[in-house]
């Protein structure tokens, strides 16, 4: 399951991935996605032509496991 995102003047991959994802370090996944659609000159490249149409994956979150209260709580 993916999002479109169409790029603006001076978007990065690495500021696309924090806007998505909080993070900045993920933009490879957004590359993978996008890596049959847009030209290799474009996927490599850190600044990214203005009206790009990216495909922006969307991450499960996984639950928050909840442990049982310590007996001197209850």
């Amino acid at each position: 399951m993916w999002t479109e995102y169409i790029t603006k003047q001076n978007d990065r991959w690495d500021l696309i991935s924090y806007q998505f994802y909080g993070v900045s370090d993920k933009f490879d996944i957004i590359q993978q996605a996008n890596e049959k659609d847009i030209p290799p000159e474009i996927l490599y490249s850190p600044l990214l032509p203005a009206g790009s149409r990216l495909k922006i994956p969307i991450l499960e979150e996984k639950p928050i496991k909840k442990l049982p209260k310590p007996a001197w709580k209850e």
